[in-house]
């Protein structure tokens, strides 16, 4: 029986987020460590923002959402260990922005307001902060996907593969095949 790797699984999450994924990601879903530089200090209130803008972007339905998953310590982890200082810093600048957007058109700051007042706030980050944006959902995607609640909740999950079976139909209702490495 012929068991994929974990490189194999990592270019199956790429083509299922329908692409590539930056080098960087690709080396912090490794477990490598690109950057030994300096690293931006992430404080209480980033992470808290991060878990809610991650949670509106996977939210808790039948199966837990981004939140439950810990996807913003994958982000944090992945920003400080293989992007520059200066990406990283990007990044958070991007995440302070919504903030500040935040407070501007709900009049609080995104982790206070409701579930609906966040939805907006993201549906406009899409266009004015869109490449933030496009940035952050690949990160909470992957980080979700990758995580045990993910991979073993949200997807279907086989831990010991069986007999290859090429061509089995879906039951109704069933969730797609997670890929164990």
């Amino acid at each position: 029986m012929n068991m994929i790797n974990r490189r194999q699984s990592i270019e199956r999450i790429s083509l299922m987020l329908g692409g590539t994924l930056s080098t960087q990601l690709t080396a912090g879903l490794m477990g490598q460590v690109l950057n030994e530089g300096p690293s931006v200090e992430v404080s209480e209130a980033q992470t808290q923002l991060l878990a809610e803008v991650a949670d509106i972007i996977i939210p808790t339905t039948d199966t837990p959402g981004a939140k439950a998953a810990g996807v913003e310590q994958f982000i944090i982890r992945v920003l400080r260990d293989c992007y520059l200082k200066e990406d990283q810093e990007k990044f958070y600048n991007g995440l302070a922005k919504l903030e500040a957007d935040s407070r501007k058109s709900q009049g609080k700051g995104f982790v206070d307001i409701d579930t609906a007042g966040k939805t907006e706030v993201l549906q406009n980050a899409t266009k004015s902060n869109k490449a933030w944006f496009k940035e952050m959902k690949q990160f909470t995607v992957t980080g979700y996907f990758i995580s045990e609640i993910g991979a073993s909740q949200a997807l279907e999950y086989l831990p010991i593969p069986g007999k290859f079976e090429g061509d089995i139909p879906f039951k109704p209702g069933q969730r797609v095949w997670a890929i164990k490495p």
